[in-house]
Formats: C-alpha cells, structure tokens, sequence
C-alpha cells in the first residue's frame, strides 16, 4: 500500500486521473483534526454572559493544542452563535454533528437553550457540555453538567440567605421551575413567600416588578434574571430606595464578567452564590486568572461558567485518551469519575450520572466588581438534580406543566 500511494503521488502532477485517485484514497484516511462545536450566543441579549465563556472554552483547547493535542491529533474548534434564540441553538447543533461531525459540543447557556439542544445530543447520540449552573429535574444520558445542580447552588445560597439575611422573601426572574426549588427550600427552613414575579428572557421592563417588591417588603429578594435586564433592575430598585442595607438580593444569575459590563455600581452590597469566584485563593486559581489574563488582558474578569467551560474540555479530554476513542458510546464510560484540581477545588464527575460533584460559595459584591466569599462548602458536593423536596415523578411533571405555562406568558 506504500508502494502505491506514492507511486498514485508521484503521477499527480502527470494526468487528472491520478488526482482522482488521490482524492479517493485520501477520503479514506484517517480526519487529520477533531472537531469540536463551540455553541454559544454571539449576539442578543445573552451574548454579554457567553461570549467569556466561549472565550474560556477555546483557549483550554488552544492549550492543548499546544501541548500536542489529543490522540496524536489537533483540536479544531468551531465557534457558531446561538444568537439567544433556543431554535437556533436546536438547528446550530444539529448542524455541528451532522454536517460538521463533530466529536462533541461545548456550549449552551439559558435552560431553554440547554433543553433544546438535549434533544437533538440524544437523537444523534453525541455529547453536550453544559458549563452554566441549572435547575436540574433533569439528567441526560448525552449531557455532561460540568457546573451545579440546585443542591450545590441554589439551596445552599437560599439557605444561607434565610439564616442571615431574613425569613421573608421576594422571587424574580426567567425560571419559573427554579421558584418551584426555591419555594420548597424557604417553606423547608421556615421562611415565607411574599412576592413573586416571572419575567421573560430579555424583558427589561421591570418598574411594576420592583414596585410589587415595595410593597411586598420582603427580607430578601431572590434573583434568577439573566444578562442586561439586571442592569434596569437594580438601577430601579436603587431608585426606590431598596439598598443591600434595607432589602438585600441574593442573584444566581450574577458574576464577574457581567459586573464588569454592566459599567454600574447599582449591585455594590448585595450578593450571590456560585461554585466559583475569581478572588478564590489558591495556587490553581492564581494559575487560572494569569492564563485568561495573558490570552484576553489583565481587565478580563472571570466566571463561573468560565471555570466550568474550561474544566470541560480537559474533562473530556481525559476521557477521550482513557478511551482511546472519540466516539460517544466509548466516551460517556470514560467520563465517569474523571477528576481534575480545578480553580474552585478538586472536582470529579459521578460514578452514576454525567453530573459533577462542585463546591458552594456565598460571595458580596465589592465596589471593585469582585466578591468577597463569605461562606465556601470544605469540599465539593455530590449532584442531587432532583431536591429530595419532592419525587422525581412530581418534579417531572411539575417540569412539564411549568414549561407549558412559561410558552403562554
């Protein structure tokens, strides 16, 4: 077969049929890069939390590149913009796997984006890294969460929260399943719901929700608002008087990078909760922030869902070489109890589902855009996608008749 190709080299340059030929035998070699779909929102309104997390996800790849790449073979990402939109994310993706074949997709960033691309990972049988923290009362087979589920994120802050900041409490925001979460683990510790307003993804019009919060006159407000229509919002609280001193917010929708955007000082005081923040001190993390520094420069702040995208790829990465495949079936065994030292801890996929154990922190914001943690588990929690408040039956039909309800708003 040596013999041959060369000998089918050699004649290219004499005749077109052996150009023919090459390209026959070419086809059947082995694709000389892995593809890797890079799904996320480019643009709308949502593009402000993403584009830091597609930036993260591609400089893990661009690292290990470097370092001579996987099974011998380079990473070649492929960046596409879900543009907010969940049915473009749904057409993105099944694009990436089947014109593009590619060996996974890194990416997603609301539930309904996640929930529609779920879909089309398990059609096709291929895999989807989702970096962001969610409400669980779900656990795909061809889905890898790589940051929290409610117990490692929501309940913990909301219990938190009712220990020291107040019983009575006020929700807002996109997640309608999420309230469902929160409002068990309030009425679990003793709290009261007194208010509660939904608010579609990018609807800024928030004036008749924050004079409902004035009236309620809650101890706190739970935040589930995602990207810019935070912006409006605490700008009209603070316009109403509600400061962190009176009635503060807990927000899990929050970080750095959207501080830093926001360009606004409206949300100094209050607080939230995830499993990473940038001022978590420790050698990894150090290593982390210098890494984002030299690559997107030294005012380019960091996320949780920075942290859980870069995790991603060097979890999967693992896999892939343990499996000696990038083939899912191979793929999805490998992933189970893959562990690395990341920026917020040592953390591992569980040995029963593709959900990752991850630590809880408590945070503040600082007038610096920064936070200052408060409260941190001593060690990453183990996944609990459905909270022990209800059965997993209930909470899937409560997810069905939710989803139902939210297409009418």
């Amino acid at each position: 077969m040596t013999n041959k190709w060369y000998l089918t080299l050699s004649l290219v340059t004499i005749c077109g049929i052996c150009i023919t030929a090459l390209r026959i035998i070419s086809s059947h070699s082995p694709q000389t890069t892995i593809k890797l779909g890079i799904l996320h929102s480019l643009t709308g309104d949502l593009a402000i939390s993403e584009k830091p997390v597609a930036n993260a996800t591609l400089l893990a790849i661009k690292e290990i590149n470097e370092a001579g790449g996987v099974l011998g073979r380079q990473l070649e990402p492929l960046l596409v913009d879900g543009k907010s939109d969940e049915k473009i994310f749904a057409e993105e993706a099944k694009r990436l796997i089947v014109d593009e074949k590619v060996a996974a997709i890194f990416g997603c960033w609301s539930s309904p984006s996640r929930i529609m691309v779920k879909d089309v990972v398990e059609q096709y049988n291929s895999l989807l890294f989702y970096p962001v923290q969610f409400e669980g009362i779900e656990n795909s087979k061809n889905v890898v969460y790589t940051s929290t589920t409610p117990n490692q994120q929501i309940i913990p802050g909301v219990a938190w929260s009712l220990q020291h900041l107040g019983k009575k409490c006020f929700l807002v925001g996109s997640d309608l399943l999420l309230h469902e979460i929160i409002k068990d683990v309030v009425t679990a510790y003793g709290g009261t719901i007194v208010g509660e307003q939904y608010l579609a993804l990018g609807d800024k019009n928030v004036d008749l929700i924050v004079q409902k919060i004035v009236s309620a006159k809650p101890d706190v407000i739970f935040n589930d608002i995602e990207g810019e229509p935070n912006v409006p919002f605490f700008t009209e609280l603070r316009k109403q008087g509600i400061t962190p001193e009176k009635i503060p917010t807990m927000s899990f929708s929050v970080s750095e990078p959207e501080l830093r955007l926001f360009n606004t000082n409206v949300m100094t005081g209050d607080y939230a909760t995830w499993s990473y923040f940038e001022s978590i001190d420790n050698t990894e993390n150090k290593t982390f922030i210098k890494k984002i520094e030299n690559a997107y420069g030294k005012d380019y702040e960091v996320s949780d869902a920075m942290e859980a995208a870069y995790n991603s790829i060097y979890l999967w990465k693992q896999a892939v070489e343990k499996a000696r495949s990038t083939e899912t079936d191979r793929v999805i065994p490998a992933l189970h109890n893959q562990a690395i030292n990341a920026p917020q801890g040592i953390i591992h996929i569980a040995e029963n589902s593709l959900q990752t154990w991850q630590f809880a922190r408590i945070g503040k914001i600082r007038s610096d855009k920064m936070f200052t943690i408060l409260w941190s588990s001593e060690k990453a929690i183990k996944p609990m996608p459905y909270p022990p408040t209800r059965t997993i039956m209930e909470w899937d039909n409560l997810r069905v008749q939710l989803s139902e309800k939210e297409n009418t708003q």
